[in-house]
């Protein structure tokens, strides 16, 4: 009989090739937004250099970080039976990330992923394949918590399965943050998902994006918003402003942890975030801990390439907490 998980993460992994470009340029329009990266057309492009993260992806991220952070922590993916996959299997092995949702397809390469890095920001060239996957219901009495994120645009028949599953299991809570093809879906199509949902991870662009409200839109509204789709929990991210949480009952603001170098590359800085706040709870902390808990993993996260080369211990995690400033401790919104 296999073991009992604190977090089991739902979702797709890939192998991302960080390639550091050298030539390139960065044209926004006057708000400093919608910015396009553009290199030359027809030309050989020197690159600074590359480098290789295996087992990277959403939900990967958030279960080596738990891992790391002390609990016990498996996975939910699939990989093609190459040797992509073997190499992100072997990466499991040494996180301590169990792998027995883990399904091997046969004859489909795993998930390749190219991350093209300028200036500390980054462009994701993203291909899912279409996979068959593990049935949630394996999950029956093997975790507490489950955390689910970005998977390919296919799947909305495996949603309905989570659904059945945390219908059959309410005393199980997710965390979840909506990837690319998942936002896509659209909330109607995921209002079983979003209803047991107990804590939501998302940007504000997100946020503003789900509710279908305008650019800046006041924070305490998109709370209401996202809270009536049935979260009990609701994070939303604001890059270097900070972060924001409502439990329903409070609303809350936390500045970044201070950056101790310019960030190298912010790749998994929202990984890192979840993986903070997910843990912190699962440890039995309240939303006010988990808050000062996320931002030291995202500040580690960018001070290195790859989403999963800066993600912290418990201890070092601590360490980090008992230097931060008298400042750094959310601030509740009136």
């Amino acid at each position: 009989m296999s073991q009992k998980y604190n977090l089991i993460c739902i979702g797709d992994v890939v192998m991302d090739a960080f390639i550091q470009l050298h030539e390139a340029s960065v044209h926004c329009n006057l708000k400093s937004e919608h910015c396009q990266l553009c290199m030359s057309f027809a030309d050989k492009i020197p690159y600074e250099s590359l480098f290789i993260a295996p087992a990277v992806g959403n939900a990967s991220n958030v279960a080596v970080g738990a891992s790391r952070l002390g609990l016990t922590t498996a996975i939910l993916t699939a990989v093609g039976k190459d040797r992509y996959g073997e190499e992100i299997l072997d990466v499991y092995k040494k996180e301590k990330v169990g792998t027995e949702f883990v399904r091997v397809n046969a004859g489909k390469p795993t998930n390749y992923h190219f991350v093209l890095t300028f200036q500390a920001e980054r462009t994701i060239l993203v291909k899912h394949e279409k996979f068959v996957y593990a049935d949630p219901a394996l999950l029956d009495k093997k975790t507490d918590w489950i955390y689910f994120s970005s998977i390919a645009e296919h799947t909305l028949p495996f949603h309905r399965k989570v659904v059945a599953y945390l219908e059959k299991h309410p005393n199980v809570r997710m965390g979840f943050n909506p990837g690319t093809f998942q936002l896509r879906f659209g909330v109607k199509n995921l209002k079983g998902i979003y209803r047991h949902t107990y804590v939501l991870f998302v940007n504000r662009e997100e946020a503003e994006y789900m509710i279908g409200a305008k650019e800046g839109v006041d924070i305490k509204n998109l709370f209401d918003a996202l809270h009536n789709m049935g979260p009990k929990v609701v994070v939303i991210t604001d890059g270097p402003k900070g972060a924001y949480a409502s439990d329903g009952a409070c609303h809350y603001f936390m500045p970044m942890y201070p950056d101790p170098r310019p960030p190298v590359s912010r790749t998994g800085a929202g990984d890192a975030f979840s993986t903070g706040f997910m843990s912190a709870l699962i440890y039995g902390l309240p939303v006010y801990d988990a808050l000062r808990w996320a931002p030291i993993e995202s500040m580690h996260v960018v001070q290195s390439y790859g989403a999963q080369t800066g993600l912290l211990s418990k201890r070092a995690l601590l360490k980090f907490l008992e230097k931060a400033p008298k400042s750094y401790k959310p601030k509740v919104l009136k």
